[in-house]
């Protein structure tokens, strides 16, 4: 529980100023699974769970993949782990700055090797399993960057 603890989140909601993020972290560990299909199976298999509890599935939003692979990379550069970003940004400020004018929620993880194990993990956590079952929700964008280390760092944004 307690690592589950250290790997997941509770969605940040509140506003702040955003100052643009490094995109890319070089990994060092050998083979780690390419980003986008990382990203590709995370919105899957968020697909999958949304439609397995009667929601309807998300579609990709190229500025909620922006701002969550911004966040992503703050995350594996500086090794934090948080819903606060550069400058004490949050989610909702910089998803708007990355274009999108309708926030709804995010959710954070790192150290897992797979889109499976990251879904997983945010279902068994109830903030997390809420934002993704969120029917209201129509967009999502999922970054996922590596740290110098090899450590994956995801960010899920959602979006009405």
């Amino acid at each position: 529980m307690r690592s589950l603890l250290r790997r997941l989140a509770l969605v940040a909601v509140a506003p702040a100023a955003l100052v643009g993020a490094t995109l890319l972290a070089t990994p060092a560990e050998a083979a780690p699974v390419a980003v986008n299909t990382l990203q590709a199976d995370i919105n899957r298999l968020t697909n999958q769970q949304r439609k397995a509890h009667g929601c309807p599935a998300v579609t990709v939003n190229a500025a909620l993949t922006r701002a969550a692979r911004g966040h992503s990379a703050y995350m594996a550069t500086t090794g934090s782990f948080s819903h606060t970003g550069r400058g004490g940004s949050r989610f909702a400020t910089r998803v708007k700055a990355a274009g999108y004018t309708k926030p709804a929620s995010e959710n954070i993880a790192w150290g897992y090797r797979s889109g499976a194990e990251v879904v997983k993990g945010w279902m068994k956590s109830p903030g997390h399993r809420a934002n993704i079952l969120n029917c209201k929700v129509k967009k999502v964008g999922v970054g996922a960057v590596y740290a110098k280390n090899g450590t994956p760092y995801y960010t899920q944004n959602f979006g009405y």
